[in-house]
């Protein structure tokens, strides 16, 4: 008897504690038009206790009697307990300019900072957009370390023209309206304009930008949005934003060990874990079959199926349907036999009768095997058509025929099925690189010995991409050089096509100088190191720039697309943002892409993307070789903001020493040093005319390398990986391919997209 005593005791105290967690009948389920579902509430025994301010809301029912995060001046639109969301108003952020000053008004740098409760912004859900002419803005994490590591991502939206600018009713893609997906998990940010980019040239025409984190389907664009003050006007400064939560940190198995703290009290419930992953908290659903409040004793109440005012008869014999806990069967009357279900019910005292019964119930059968197997079959085939429709999109056929009629061309084509079995049907402990347009996954190709690739599997394609994709494939799969990432081929059966390139272990160059994930510090970098990778880093631009065929502009050169290989090699990556170089120099691109801190200023002013904006940009890289320093620093004074800027000063009054890195000040004659910081200076002039061609850099780089007079010498392939600290298998995989929100899709892109590095 002793168990069974000790079985009750326990079942007695949980159901105590679960009990004492209920709010009190007296609590206030409802704030002017918004409903308060528990586990939220107003005051004190009304609201789950979770040891944050999650569910404490406050209803000032004296004054506007508006709903509202505790201690927040954030209004609660709507609380959904079965799809654990919240929805708020986020505030449009607006930068407008004074025509009595003739300057723009001071920016309000909205903040949005929830760290205190368990809420996520739903990255799916949620759109960060600008509108208005030349402006780019950009949202920062409020609680993340200084520097370029708070930069998550932003977008800038263009005008071309008024005429052009009506034709877009309805469409956010860059003219007048730019949108950009957010990261995962973020409980805050703040949002801030670029203030180099701003609208007092065209006052006249668009007096003001606006900037808002806003829920996808609530928002539509209207032209008149850049042109008058109707965006402020007609919303009431503040637009709809999603917000997902959960209770507290712990899985489900966790949450269940402790009783008294276990949310999901009701019967017929069921612990679900929280979509941002372990660690971060889980949810509560009722069981198939029940619905209501599974946070209530007795929350969850059986649905009756045969309720004919709220759902479809569920059996074909009207009469028929019993409800049960958690479903409904369909019974034939006494003295009647038969299906109910989806037949008849007859007298069973008439043999004629049971078998018409029997042969329509076997009619019946047959009709719905034969009508599964001609679904199947129909599904089939139009997977096929949708399959083989997606290919000749994307050019496949192009593609499939100069396969054919070039020998030797080392390029294959991929299926979906076979992509999903290298990734495990891409399983996210396979994802090696996440961000705004895109996640990047390691997998192991079983019909070429198991070969280790990285699979770049991108979210969103335009139409001139797909028409141009083949096309654009055939060209990278001829590139053939040591330092450029060999693109092994591609899949183009699914509605964005899937890139296969060659996995390097080793990571970045920018993780190499500024240090990994959780904080980690950069590795100490020999002189004579740094002078190998960037020569290496300018051969692979000089080949794509001379000796390609056509020539091609990379168009996104940074640190992050440099990767380093088992022997600390450099391999130029991410070809996303680049384009083939124009048959006549008088092109134009259609929008400014590339990221913030190493774009070429003669690029932004002309919309001419040439070999020579990559040369710009690679002189931003020999700057973070030279200095251990981010291109970009937001912290810092508008004049220091950008590295260029702080180099190009420093130098212009002779004090190239204070930005320098200390390490090699100590290893190296100042004299080569000064010698690659001139090579950088000549990178960085203003007129591209005026800057050397990327052949011109790297041959400059190679003498530089020799002339090192560090007692190691110019380092093999071999020595170098040793200096570096040792084996391949240290690098980190998630800087394989670093996906951020400047990764413009899987094609030579006009998107509007502005590329920011998302926060690891």
């Amino acid at each position: 008897m002793l168990l069974p005593l000790i079985i009750l005791a326990l079942s007695a105290r949980s159901a105590a504690e679960a009990a004492a967690m209920q709010p009190s009948e007296m609590c206030l389920r409802r704030c002017g038009d918004v409903e308060i579902p528990y586990p939220f509430g107003v005051g004190s025994g009304c609201h789950l206790e979770t040891g944050d301010w999650t569910f404490v809301l406050s209803c000032n029912r004296s004054a506007d009697g508006r709903l509202r995060v505790y201690n927040y001046e954030i209004e609660v639109v709507d609380v959904s307990v079965r799809r654990g969301q919240l929805r708020i108003y986020s505030a449009i952020n607006p930068w407008c300019y004074n025509g009595s000053t003739s300057a723009m008004n001071g920016q309000s740098n909205w903040w949005y900072d929830m760290s205190i409760t368990n809420f996520r912004i739903n990255d799916a859900l949620n759109r960060f957009t600008v509108i208005g002419c030349n402006s780019l803005a950009y949202i920062l994490s409020p609680n993340g370390t200084a520097g370029a590591d708070r930069y998550m991502t932003g977008c800038m939206a263009m005008c071309p023209g008024a005429g052009r600018l009506e034709k877009e009713n309805g469409s956010c893609a860059g003219v007048g309206c730019c949108q950009t997906a957010i990261p995962a998990g973020l409980n805050g940010y703040q949002v801030s304009f670029e203030e180099k980019f701003n609208t007092s040239a065209i006052a006249g025409f668009s007096r003001c930008s606006y900037a808002v984190l806003v829920e996808a389907s609530a928002f539509d664009f209207r032209a008149s949005y850049v042109t008058t003050d109707e965006f402020m006007a007609s919303n009431g400064g503040q637009l709809p934003l999603v917000l997902d939560w959960a209770i507290g940190n712990n899985t489900c198995e966790e949450a269940k060990r402790n009783a008294s703290a276990y949310a999901c009290v009701s019967a017929n419930s069921e612990c679900v874990e929280s979509r941002y992953g372990r660690g971060r908290g889980y949810l509560c659903n009722c069981s198939a079959g029940y619905d209501g409040n599974p946070y209530l004793l007795d929350g969850c109440q059986d649905i009756n199926e045969c309720d004919e005012s709220r759902f479809r008869y569920p059996c074909s014999v009207p009469g028929t349907c019993v409800n049960t806990p958690g479903g409904f069967t369909c019974t034939c009357p006494d003295k009647t036999i038969g299906n109910a279900y989806n037949g008849t019910c007859g007298d069973n005292k008439s043999q004629l009768g049971w078998k018409i019964a029997i042969g329509i119930s076997s009619g019946v059968v047959i009709l719905i095997v034969t009508a599964s197997c001609v679904y199947m079959i129909h599904a089939k085939r139009r997977l096929a058509k949708i399959k083989r429709e997606h290919f000749r999109q994307h050019g496949g056929l192009l593609l499939f025929e100069e396969m054919k009629s070039r020998q030797g061309l080392s390029f294959a084509l991929f299926t979906q099925e076979e992509l999903e079995q290298a990734t495990n049907r891409f399983d996210e402990r396979n994802v090696i690189g996440k961000g705004g347009n895109g996640t990047v996954y390691r997998g192991t190709i079983a019909k070429d010995n198991g070969a280790v690739v990285a699979i770049k599997r991108c979210r969103l394609a335009t139409e001139r991409q797909k028409k141009e994709f083949g096309k654009e494939m055939l060209i990278l799969s001829q590139i053939n050089h040591r330092n450029i990432v060999k693109l092994y081929g591609c899949c183009l059966e699914v509605e964005v096509p899937m890139l296969v390139y060659k996995y390097i272990p080793n990571g970045t160059l920018y993780r190499l100088i500024h240090g990994g994930e959780g904080g980690a510090s950069a590795r100490r970098i020999p002189f004579a190191a740094r002078v190998r990778i960037a020569h290496q880093a300018a051969e692979a631009l000089a080949y794509l720039h001379s000796w390609a065929s056509p020539p091609i502009i990379h168009g996104d050169v940074k640190t992050s697309n440099i990767l380093l290989d088992e022997d600390y090699a450099a391999k130029v990556s991410d070809f996303g943002a680049s384009t083939l170089a124009p048959a006549d120099a008088a092109q134009f691109v259609t929008f400014v892409q590339g990221t913030c801190g190493y774009l070429d200023p003669e690029y932004m002013r002309t919309c001419r993307l040439t070999d020579k904006s990559d040369v710009y940009s690679f002189g931003v890289v020999l700057l973070e070789l030279l200095t251990c320093r981010k291109a970009l620093n937001l912290e810092e004074l508008e004049e220091e903001k950008y590295l260029s800027s702080q180099f190009l000063l420093a130098v212009g009054e002779g004090r190239l020493g204070e930005i320098l890195d200390p390490q090699i000040k100590g290893e190296q004659s100042m004299e080569v040093i000064e010698q690659v910081a001139e090579l950088a200076k000549q990178c960085l002039e203003i007129s591209g005319e005026k800057r050397p061609s990327m052949r011109e850099v790297a041959e400059e780089l190679d003498r530089l390398g020799k002339l090192s007079l560090h007692p190691w010498g110019q380092p093999n392939s071999g020595e170098l990986a040793a200096l570096l600290g040792g084996s391949p298998s240290m690098a980190a995989d998630s800087d394989q391919i670093e996906l951020s929100t400047s990764t413009r899709n899987i094609s030579f892109s006009d998107t509007a997209y502005i590329g920011i590095r998302s926060p690891r």
